[in-house]
């Protein structure tokens, strides 16, 4: 197969960032978007009361094959997430945004603006539900000890023959099983409490120690849609449960306001059965 020619030297591509409503928070966020592209701009979606956030970019960086060679370089994967967030969190500071996927890519804006416009009812839907709330993060985190197990003699020691050495591993798993239902049972109170204080809530899955590091288990990575004025009383509320939990030790993090990327997609679920992956 014939390779399609590169694109003329002068030739921009649009990339779309987020989306708001047409006239709110002013004018572009001042924020600088993908090394080597234009000022930031809004472009209106035709049709609508909304306008996105966009950047024009030389076309010759981002065929498809220069974009799948970006976006497998973990160093370039990283620098390109970054100025995305960077963009949104910036249109953010000035209201309600619809962020957009990292390198949602059109041919130039018009296809941008057809291709937006066409969601209208999905993105006043999310905006309606972000308007006057942020997402905050609540992490629960548990000793090495708690989340693995262990402990005690183990299979060779202890002395004894055989009916004791077999009474000791149904000791140490019963053990086991009693922690790993007082650590569930910790989770479950604190999300709980901060799903109280919100509108709606998810339950991500857990990093693994590669994130958080051999020293603590995270069991809990949740992120929690807040009305403006309760972030106070729920931060308050989990911190509460952090301490001793019958032999081992929980930590609770809460950090936040984060613009609310678990919730501009589908409708999420509400306040205490929200156990499901948001939609980003």
């Amino acid at each position: 197969m014939i390779p399609p020619p590169p694109p003329p030297a002068d030739a921009a591509v649009t990339v779309a960032f987020a989306v708001r409503r047409r006239g709110a928070g002013g004018g572009a966020p001042q924020a600088p978007g993908h090394a080597g592209g234009g000022p930031l701009r809004l472009l209106a979606l035709p049709g609508t009361g909304l306008a996105a956030v966009v950047q024009s970019l030389p076309a010759a960086g981002f065929t498809e094959e220069a974009l799948r060679s970006r976006l497998a370089d973990a160093g370039e994967l990283e620098s390109c997430a970054r100025a995305h967030h960077a963009v949104v969190t910036a249109a953010a500071a000035h209201g309600p945004v619809v962020p957009l996927p990292l390198a949602t890519l059109f041919t130039g804006d018009g296809s941008a603006a057809a291709a937006l416009a066409v969601q209208e009812a999905r993105f006043l839907a999310a905006l309606d539900r972000v308007t006057g709330r942020a997402e905050w993060s609540v992490k629960v985190y548990v000793g090495q000890d708690a989340a693995a197990g262990g402990g005690g003699p183990g299979p060779g020691g202890g002395g004894g023959g055989g009916a004791a050495y077999l009474e000791r591993v149904r000791g140490r798993e019963r053990e086991r099983q009693a922690r790993q239902e007082a650590v569930g049972q910790v989770v479950r109170r604190v999300h709980e409490t901060a799903a109280a204080f919100a509108v709606a809530a998810v339950r991500r899955t857990p990093h693994g120690p590669a994130v958080t590091g051999r020293e603590r288990r995270q069991v809990l990575n949740g992120a929690y849609l807040v009305e403006e004025g309760r972030a106070a009383d729920l931060a308050a509320a989990v911190r509460a449960l952090a301490g001793p939990h019958d032999g081992f030790a929980v930590h609770v993090d809460v950090s936040g306001p984060w613009v609310p990327y678990s919730f501009t997609g589908e409708p999420a679920a509400g306040p205490v059965d929200g156990t499901r992956e948001p939609a980003l």
